[in-house]
């Protein structure tokens, strides 16, 4: 295995995690963005409010999206089982 192959498998492996990672981090993006919207408007200061949303979105996002993630990050560790695989040969 050689340089090319090990940082193929790198730049790989970061674009998965930001492909699994990139929805869930939006979804909670976008709810706080709105919670502090909502708090500042009302001048609620509510701690529990703006954990509940963001827990609940992401509870939503994993139904889903959550299959899709997974054969995603099970397709990518096929990949690296296969290239650790022809290491040996």
């Amino acid at each position: 295995m050689n340089q090319g192959s090990v940082l193929d498998l790198g730049r790989q492996g970061v674009e998965v995690a930001l492909m699994v990672s990139l929805p869930i981090l939006a979804v909670t993006l976008f709810l706080g963005l709105l919670v502090s919207v909502f708090q500042a408007v009302t001048q609620v200061q509510e701690m529990t409010l703006t954990f509940v949303p963001k827990l609940v979105g992401v509870a939503i996002i994993l139904a889903f999206m959550g299959n899709w993630m997974l054969t995603t990050l099970v397709q990518f560790m096929h990949l690296c089982f296969e290239r650790a695989s022809m290491l040996g040969a």
